[in-house]
């Protein structure tokens, strides 16, 4: 469900995700995580990515967790004064929102799945 006028001041500077300047998240980390996602469709080839592309990450992953982070709290805003985000929030966002749908099975009501594995950067590895 697209709300009008949503996207309209994203790149103008009016939002906060149009910021320049240090990315929130780590640029080795993005490129680490793409090598490491191609490495199982390529066999012994070394994998070279372009300056560009982790930067275009980062900025798709921010502005994904924005937009995830608003329809979450949405959902606590409806539910009275509470100023805390919870799993069950961004579990109601992602069943309510059609773009979402592929997290349904990743997110769900009640807490986190059993058998998710982190690394030692907290980072679930596998499900």
């Amino acid at each position: 469900m697209r709300r009008p006028g949503v996207y309209s001041g994203m790149f103008t500077g009016v939002d906060a995700s149009s910021r320049i300047g240090p990315h929130s998240l780590p640029l080795t980390r993005i490129k680490k995580i793409m090598k490491s996602s191609a490495a199982g469709n390529v066999s012994d080839a070394k994998m070279m990515i372009s300056v560009e592309a982790p930067i275009v990450l980062s900025k798709v992953c921010e502005l994904f967790i924005e937009e995830l982070t608003r329809r979450s709290w949405a959902t606590t805003a409806t539910q009275g004064k509470r100023k805390t985000l919870l799993h069950d929030d961004v579990a109601v966002a992602v069943n309510d929102t059609d773009n979402f749908d592929f997290l349904v099975g990743m997110v769900s009501r009640g807490g986190r799945r059993r058998g998710a594995e982190e690394d030692s950067d907290g980072v679930i590895t596998h499900l």
